[in-house]
C-alpha cells in the first residue's frame, strides 16, 4: 500500500508580488502546473492551510517585526532591503505560508497523511526573530517547530535544511533552545555568510546546531554523503519526534544564483534518505516546506520527484539530466572530519 501524502497549497501564495525578482509566483505556478499535468495531484491529499496567529508567530519573531510587516503591507508595500519585497498582499500570504507548514505538521502528527509537502511562499529560513531578509518575511519552519513543541505534540524536533543558502534565521531561532536539532548543508562562500562549522549552538543548544558549509561544485554524491555521514548520525543520537525539512532546490546545477551541481535524481535520493530516516526514528513524521529554487524547470521537476518519493515511487524521471560537462568529484574529507570532531560523531 502506498503512503498517503499531503500537499499544502493556496492560491493566495501567488499574490505575494515581487516584480522582477528571482523569488516569483511563477515558481509555484510552474510546480502546480507540472503536478496537475502529470496526474500526480490525483494521488495527493490537497490540504487547505490556515493563517498563523500573532501568538504563533511571536514564538519566533518579535511583535515589532510582525506588526512592522503587517503595517508595511497595509501601506501598499515596499522593500525591506535590496533583496526582500513586501507587496499589499504579502502579509496575508506570509502568515498563510507559516500557517501552511503548521497545517502540514498537524496533518502528519494526527496521521491523516504519513508525510506532507508545504508548497508555500514567501520562503522563510533567512527570517530572523527581528528581521525580514533574503526573500523571507516569517520563518515558516521555525514557527511550525515551535508550534509542535509549545502544544506538547513533540519534545524534540529535527530540522534538515538543504537549501543552497544557510538558514541563518532558523539557526538564530534555536541556537540556545535545546529541543531542536538544526542541520544545514549550504554553499560557502554565499549569502548570507553564516553557517560555519564552529557555529554549533550555546547553552542548552550546544551541539544541536550543525553546519556543513560546502564548496562550489558539489553534486549528488557530495550532498548524499553529507546527509548519510553527518545528519543521519546526529539525528539518531538526538532521537527526534518529528523531522521538518527546509527544502530549497537551488543547489541544482541549472540554478541561476548558486554554483552547486545537484540533479533532480539527486534530490529524489536525498528525499528517499530523509523519508527512510523518518520511518526509522519517528514513525515517518516528515514534512517538507519549500524554501528556494530559482530555475523554474528544475524546481518543478524536483518538487514532483520529492512528492513521488514520499508516495513510495521507485522510478523517478529527471528531465534535465546531469550538469553540462558531467560534474566532478569534490573532496569533502576535511569538512566531514571537522564536523565529526566538533560534534563527536
Amino acid at each position: 500500500m502506498k503512503d498517503t501524502v499531503g500537499l499544502v497549497y493556496h492560491p493566495k501564495y501567488l499574490e505575494h508580488e515581487t516584480g522582477s525578482h528571482p523569488e516569483t509566483a511563477d515558481r509555484l505556478r510552474r510546480a502546480m502546473s507540472l503536478i496537475e499535468a502529470s496526474g500526480l495531484k490525483d494521488r495527493l491529499t490537497v490540504i487547505t492551510p490556515r493563517a498563523a496567529t500573532h501568538d504563533e508567530l511571536a514564538r519566533v519573531h518579535t511583535m515589532d517585526h510582525i506588526k512592522g510587516i503587517q503595517a508595511l503591507a497595509a501601506r501598499g508595500g515596499g522593500r525591506v532591503d535590496s533583496d526582500t519585497v513586501v507587496s499589499p498582499a504579502s502579509y496575508d500570504a506570509a502568515v498563510l505560508a507559516a500557517g501552511g507548514v503548521i497545517t502540514a505538521a498537524v496533518e502528519v502528527w494526527q496521521a491523516r497523511s504519513k508525510h506532507a509537502f508545504a508548497l508555500v511562499r514567501p520562503p522563510g529560513h533567512h527570517a530572523t526573530p527581528s528581521r525580514a531578509m533574503g526573500f523571507c518575511l516569517f520563518n515558516n519552519v521555525a514557527v511550525a517547530a515551535h508550534y509542535l513543541l509549545a502544544n506538547g505534540l513533540c519534545q524534540r524536533v529535527a530540522i534538515a535544511d538543504f537549501d543552497v543558502h544557510h538558514g541563518n534565521g532558523t539557526q538564530d531561532a534555536f541556537f540556545a533552545d535545546g529541543r531542536v536539532l538544526y542541520f544545514s548543508s549550504h554553499q560557502m562562500p554565499l549569502y548570507p555568510g553564516s553557517g560555519h562549522v564552529r557555529e554549533d549552538g550555546s547553552g542548552k543548544g550546544k551541539g544541536l546546531i550543525a553546519n556543513a558549509p560546502l564548496p562550489p561544485g558539489c553534486g549528488d554524491d557530495e550532498y548524499l554523503m553529507v546527509y548519510r555521514e553527518l545528519f543521519a548520525p546526529l539525528a539518531r543520537r538526538f532521537k527526534p519526534d518529528f523531522i521538518l525539512v527546509s527544502a530549497g532546490y537551488d543547489a541544482h546545477w541549472s540554478d541561476p544564483i548558486a554554483s552547486e551541481q545537484m540533479t533532480v535524481s539527486g534530490y529524489a535520493q536525498l528525499a528517499r534518505m530523509l523519508r527512510d530516516l523518518s520511518d526509522e526514528l519517528c514513525h515517518g513524521r516528515l514534512v517538507f516546506a519549500l524554501e528556494g529554487g530559482y530555475s523554474l524547470k528544475a524546481l518543478a521537476a524536483s518538487i514532483k520527484a520529492t512528492l513521488e518519493v514520499l508516495l513510495g515511487d521507485e522510478k523517478i524521471e529527471d528531465p534535465l539530466g546531469k550538469p553540462r560537462g558531467g560534474g566532478h568529484k569534490v573532496d569533502l574529507s576535511g569538512l566531514t572530519g571537522e564536523v565529526k570532531r566538533v560534534h563527536g560523531i
